[in-house]
């Protein structure tokens, strides 16, 4: 009998590298929402400075789903069947967010965010557990 966890139980090495990505977007739509004036990297970059109180509210919002994404890709709270579905399709979201990014007018967001959405994208798709599992 071992003490340690079961191998299956722990995160790999993508699944850990998606946790602190989603919760880095999580700590800067944090921000957002709290009054940061970053709002040209933001939401299409339309509003520099600080967001309008709906950006802002939706930026709160962002940030709970990006903290949930962190949680069901770096632990095994969620059972591996859901997990591998929550990821399958954040996956497709944050590719179709990596194609947003880039077409955004704002500079700030093809520069910094288009990479990081597609860096994100990978790290949730390699991060899934086998099927069956």
């Amino acid at each position: 009998m071992s003490l340690l966890p079961r191998p299956e139980r722990l995160p790999g090495r993508s699944a850990v590298a998606a946790c602190a990505l989603s919760g880095g977007v999580a700590a800067f739509q944090v921000a957002l929402a709290a009054g940061a004036p970053w709002g040209a990297a933001a939401w299409g970059g339309a509003n520099p400075g600080v967001l309008p109180p709906g950006l802002r509210a939706a930026s709160a919002g962002s940030a709970a789903v990006y903290a949930l994404l962190a949680v069901t890709a770096g632990s095994a709270l969620v059972p591996p069947r859901a997990r591998r579905r929550v990821l399958t399709g954040a996956a497709g979201v944050t590719a179709l967010g990596t194609a947003l990014n880039l077409a955004s007018p704002s500079l700030v967001e093809r520069a910094l965010w288009t990479p990081v959405a597609a860096a994100l994208t990978v790290l949730l798709w390699r991060a899934r557990p086998a099927p069956g599992r």
